[in-house]
């Protein structure tokens, strides 16, 4: 089965007071159709900004400096601003953290849905739309979809203005779903709930998922593969279940050390020491390499920039990976 999405060697620039920053470095991976890659690692490891390349929804300062962004084949980063938003909501959708920020205050949720069909598959009648509205709306299991038509995001709760969010995002059956941390301002319950319609959502459609987290519980439930992000650059990815079991990157391993494990008798949960360094000011060698409890003098002057590898399922930018995947 080839790639729906194929990121290669994509770099982002940001103009920063302190000068050029490199937030996203070189970073390559590959979703299949009918599959979930878990994008993972501490805030500002590059996540959310690799999300926003592929989209080409930069902030003012960004740049896209390098790299290939293939879907279906075709490099989205040679195609016009017309041609980007042709395929905005249309083929790749993007949910993201805050549904607030992506639902418009003074429409409501019929105008802001109906819009979609409106735009993307040029339906002008807001007669005809409507049905299309309700449809989607009862996908993302609204109670009463037709009876909320007229409702704003205000009168929503939390987990209601997600769905909608999520609404808004499969209403033309996306290719791709990004969803960035989607749960993550949602409690406990309504989190399983939204990951479980997304899950029900991919199987009735096969489209691929991109999912951010900091919830690497939610990765080992309900993705396929894994990329661990650390100071804008992926340190290990692979499958969920050989990264889970046996993890290769100290990066990685400190991670998964400090996941919560049910009945436990830990007063206290490993912590990894130290912060993640400042883009504009990064470390010789590896970057986790002042954090590392098993850094050497290599470590600190040279990056390991070629992926050691087992097989063909797994790398890991570690100069000592070997030694954990033999």
């Amino acid at each position: 089965m080839s790639d729906l999405l194929r990121v290669e060697n994509l770099t982002t620039w940001l103009a920063t007071e302190s000068g050029i920053v490199t937030a996203v470095d070189d970073v390559s991976f590959s979703v299949r159709a009918g599959r979930t890659l878990a994008l993972v690692g501490e805030s500002g490891s590059g996540k959310s900004m690799t999300c926003s390349s592929i989209m080409r929804l930069l902030p003012g300062n960004g740049r896209i400096a390098g790299g290939r962004v293939l879907f279906e084949g075709e490099d989205l980063l040679a195609k016009s601003p017309a041609g980007m938003e042709a395929i905005r909501g249309r083929k790749i959708g993007m949910i993201v953290q805050d549904p607030m920020t992506s639902l418009n205050p003074l429409l409501d949720v019929e105008d802001q849905v109906g819009e979609v069909f409106k735009y993307h598959l040029g339906d002008r009648s807001r007669r005809l739309r409507r049905p299309k509205v309700v449809d989607v709306l009862s996908r993302v299991h609204i109670p009463a979809a037709e009876k909320r038509l007229g409702s704003y995001p205000h009168e929503f709760s939390g987990g209601m203005r997600q769905r909608v969010a999520i609404a808004l995002n499969i209403a033309c059956a996306p290719k791709l779903l990004i969803a960035d941390e989607p749960t993550t301002a949602l409690d406990v319950t309504v989190q399983q709930q939204i990951l479980a319609l997304l899950r029900e959502l991919q199987r009735g459609t096969g489209m691929a998922i991109i999912l951010v987290t900091h919830d690497l519980h939610t990765v080992q439930r309900f993705c396929d593969e894994v990329a661990i992000m650390y100071a804008g650059r992926i340190v290990e990815q692979g499958p969920v279940s050989e990264i889970f079991a046996r993890p290769a990157h100290p990066y990685t391993q400190g991670l998964l050390r400090a996941l919560p494990q049910l009945g436990s008798q830990e007063e206290r949960l490993p912590l990894i020491p130290g912060q993640p360094p400042s883009l504009s000011s990064l470390p010789p060698g590896c970057r986790f390499a002042p954090r590392c409890p098993r850094a050497t003098d290599l470590c600190r002057t040279e990056y390991p920039d070629w992926m050691a590898t087992s097989g063909e399922t797994r790398r890991s930018a570690c100069w000592y990976a070997d030694e954990v995947l033999g």
